[in-house]
């Protein structure tokens, strides 16, 4: 019986602390996308140096990897993107799209326009 009570009150002090399943605060309100959906990227880029994600909501990002950018924050100046880091070979890293600041990249390739101005949800901010 104390050790049952002691798993539980380990887990309970540490559920607290977790980022996953929160609601973290938004980045913006708006966004910039290709669709309404936010689902075709708007432009390749690569990544001009590292970047260590500061909490759930952002993606690690390693100097020389392609970005796909989904969306554009658009509150803040466009200082924050969303996008996915493919890797040089395809299932190295497992597919999750995240925030970024958009000025650890470069603009390789554009895809199509950004010209859809769509709302942010709770769930765009959302950690799992």
């Amino acid at each position: 019986m104390p050790c049952k009570l002691w798993l539980a009150l380990s887990v309970w002090l540490l559920l607290p602390t977790s980022e996953a399943g929160r609601q973290m605060p938004k980045l913006a309100g708006k966004k910039l996308c290709a669709d309404s959906e936010c689902s075709h990227p708007i432009l390749i880029a690569r990544a001009v140096q590292d970047y260590y994600p500061g909490d759930c909501r952002f993606i690690p990002i390693r100097q020389g990897q392609l970005v796909y950018v989904y969306a554009m924050l658009k509150d803040r100046g466009n200082l924050f993107w969303a996008g996915s880091v493919q890797d040089s070979y395809y299932g190295q890293q497992e597919a999750r799209i995240g925030h970024f600041p958009s000025s650890v990249v470069e603009e390789m390739h554009p895809l199509m326009p950004a010209s859809t101005e769509v709302t942010t949800t709770k769930w765009d901010f959302y950690c799992y």
